[in-house]
């Protein structure tokens, strides 16, 4: 049976499985005789491409079949600085993974800087290593050079994040609809928006500190991105008309 490698995110974990990806998955989200819930995103990762970062022999010794013959679920090989040490060219297949164990798989695309508007403010929810909310007047490509720029006093080597819905308030956060927007605090994020619209030279600002561990996939945007300071990898998100239309049962579950 093959071993595979997988970039969990939620939490930051390198983990190597006899299950497939569509196994893995389910195994993150629902547990086993544990009968945890909860959300899962990963990355299968490419081991040829990632081979000096994994510990073989102990991959071989530790990932083998169990007493009755059943595939190992996981074996933990790293929980500690994983995405910085990863080359982000053996980063293959996103998956997100609903509570119940609804999967939506997405790939690697090249990203065109050209269709970002650069005229509204945007909101980012960062995954890993650190999970914040942040709102930022900066378009995507921008705010991750920003982020993972060695110039800036904070920044930080490797970065994912996803861009997240603002809606009417990307363009008026005083007077604009919040409406259709799932948020905890509105007045709050109107606020922070305000903020970045009016004072000149500030370009983010700190909504939410810790991350509550759900992300909202109805919010996702744009797509995902993974950064460093030479290199951004993107995975287009479907509309939520092409989740209904293409991938219901993802669509429904969330």
């Amino acid at each position: 049976m093959n071993t595979f490698i997988y970039l969990s995110v939620l939490p930051e974990a390198l983990i190597a499985s006899m299950l497939s990806p569509k196994e893995f998955a389910e195994y993150m989200a629902t547990g086993t005789r544990k009968r945890t819930r909860g959300q899962a995103v990963f990355f299968e990762v490419d081991q040829d491409l990632a081979r000096n970062i994994l510990p073989s022999e102990y991959i071989s010794k530790r990932c083998v079949r169990k007493s009755d013959g059943s595939p190992k679920s996981s074996v933990y090989l790293s929980v500690y600085r994983v995405l910085e040490h990863l080359p982000l060219r053996a980063l293959k297949n996103l998956f997100l993974v609903t509570e119940d164990g609804r999967i939506l798989e997405l790939s690697k695309s090249p990203y065109d800087v050209k269709t970002e508007k650069t005229i509204q403010l945007h909101l980012y929810q960062e995954l890993c290593p650190v999970t914040p909310i942040i709102a930022s007047s900066l378009a995507p490509s921008v705010f991750a050079r920003e982020m993972t720029s060695e110039s800036e006093q904070v920044h930080i080597p490797k970065l994912m994040f996803v861009e997240l819905m603002l809606e009417q308030l990307a363009f008026d956060p005083v007077h604009g609809s919040a409406h259709n927007l799932p948020y905890p605090d509105i007045g709050h994020l109107r606020d922070c928006l305000i903020i970045l619209k009016n004072e000149e030279g500030k370009s983010r600002k700190t909504v939410q500190r810790t991350f509550n561990g759900t992300l909202l996939y109805r919010t996702c945007t744009n797509g995902f991105f993974v950064v460093s300071k030479d290199e951004l990898v993107y995975y287009p998100y479907p509309t939520l008309q092409q989740l209904e239309e293409e991938n219901y049962d993802f669509w429904r579950s969330f």
